[in-house]
């Protein structure tokens, strides 16, 4: 089974994704994709919370507004 059999298996499998509370958000250790995509593809590409990297780019993108909002209230 080569690693793309295995990132199509787990993005398949209903229990790496969120359900009601967070609907959307994808957690796979063994995808080894950052970015995938969405259950519904037009939807769009989401992260890969099981990744090291898919969790620090979740944290970038929560934290960037915060902090360019402070370098321009700072900046005044």
């Amino acid at each position: 089974m080569t690693q793309d059999d295995i990132n199509a298996q787990e993005w398949q499998n209903p229990d790496n994704w969120t359900g009601h509370v967070f609907p959307g958000l994808y957690f796979s250790k063994r995808d080894s994709r950052i970015w995938v995509p969405k259950r519904v593809r037009a939807l769009g590409w989401t992260l890969n919370l099981g990744r090291t990297a898919g969790a620090i780019w979740a944290l970038v993108l929560l934290l960037m507004p915060s902090v360019l909002l402070a370098g321009l209230l700072l900046t005044r």
